[in-house]
């Protein structure tokens, strides 16, 4: 490889930085990928990880969701039998008293051609086993047939294999990095142990890490991260394939046998511990299990085997920040709540960015400076 080659530095060890940082290594990019901690340790390794272009979007963000989704069935197409990538479809259901918003949902993925029904509660085991039909509202469900599930650590091992097979050098455990600037460019980056990286593109992957990372280099990003739960059950017998989405709880198989368990409402439970990590009582853990239980035919025991908490990344407006920033030359951003819909494409595409030097027409609506 050419000691004259342009280099990239990705930081940051969730799936959006190792998206990244492979496909800048199937591009023949001279690129590092640095991680503070562990591959997908943080936000990428406690996420339900629900591939879907669900719900009321826009008409850019619903397209970038869709090519997402359809790069992942590229992947299922060309390796198929994945235990850790599965498209049996979504069920989603609003609250009894929301049933105008149910049927203004399910329209307005009509009206964007996404395969969307509207289906009554007797029918819903017509179309995916393992649900309790008396968990669902009079005014029914959506079911999304085309929708699935995606385990973000064992993606990540998937793609990091190949970004190493083609040269791309991976440093976990460096800490928190800091990027380095000179003349109003990046020059590099630096790690926490004084670790110098030289770099002519440095992109900023670092989850909820993001808006602060950027603060330090003048540059704003809203931001409204939340701190989440997941908990992964024990392993449960239950024909459930699908992903389900509910007022109360959602969940998603595991490719072990288990379940994937998560809700914004336990959010308000969640504190701090002395150690930097988050704390949560068993009482309300128990109470989300019991509340995914009800949606199961015959409503097994659910039993915690991990709760993982922490931030979990949302921009302030809501949709994805992807691109390069103005402000700082040679500094790219991904930032993102819909990190593993988005996976696969939004790492093409900064990588395509970055290796033409041209803006991608997908990523304009995404770019930071819609905040100036």
């Amino acid at each position: 490889m050419s000691s004259t080659q342009p280099r990239t530095v990705v930081v940051g060890g969730g799936i959006i930085g190792i998206s990244t940082a492979h496909h800048l290594a199937r591009a023949g990019a001279d690129v590092t990928l640095i991680t503070e901690g562990e591959l997908t340790s943080n936000a990428s390794g406690r996420s339900l990880s629900w591939l879907n272009s669900a719900g009321m979007r826009s008409e850019e963000y619903h397209r970038l969701r869709m090519a997402g989704i359809d790069r992942y069935r590229t992947l299922a197409a060309r390796q198929p039998g994945l235990s850790w990538l599965r498209f049996d479809g979504g069920l989603a259901w609003q609250a009894p008293d929301h049933a105008d918003e149910l049927r203004r949902v399910h329209e307005h993925e009509l009206a964007h051609g996404y395969d969307s029904h509207l289906i009554d509660p007797g029918r819903v085991a017509e179309h995916t086993p393992g649900v309790d039909p008396a968990a669902i509202p009079p005014a029914g469900a959506i079911w999304n047939p085309g929708e699935g599930w995606v385990d973000l650590p064992n993606l990540a091992q998937h793609l990091i294999k190949e970004f190493a097979e083609r040269g791309g050098r991976l440093v976990t455990d460096a800490g928190p990095v800091r990027v380095e600037t000179s003349g109003g460019a990046v020059s590099g980056v630096r790690t926490a142990g004084g670790e110098p990286h030289a770099a002519d593109t440095v992109v900023l992957a670092t989850g909820p890490a993001v808006p602060a990372m950027a603060a330090e280099l003048g540059v704003t990003i809203p931001d409204q991260t939340p701190i989440s739960l997941l908990v992964t059950t024990k392993p449960v017998d239950t024909p459930l394939r699908a992903v389900l989405n509910t007022p109360r709880a959602s969940l998603r198989p595991t490719p072990y046998g288990a379940l994937a368990v998560d809700s914004d409402w336990p959010t308000a439970d969640i504190r701090p511990n002395a150690g930097g990590g988050f704390d949560i009582s068993e009482e309300v853990v128990a109470q989300l299990l019991a509340e995914a239980s009800r949606l199961l035919a015959g409503n097994p025991r659910l039993e915690a085997e991990r709760c993982a908490m922490g931030p979990k990344p949302i921009p302030g407006d809501g949709d994805p920040v992807l691109g390069r920033v103005d402000e700082v030359g040679g500094l790219w951003v991904g930032f993102t709540h819909s990190g593993a819909t988005l996976a696969l494409i939004a790492g093409e595409l900064l990588a395509y960015e970055i290796g033409t030097g041209r803006a991608h027409p997908m990523l304009a609506p995404f770019n930071p400076r819609r905040f100036r």
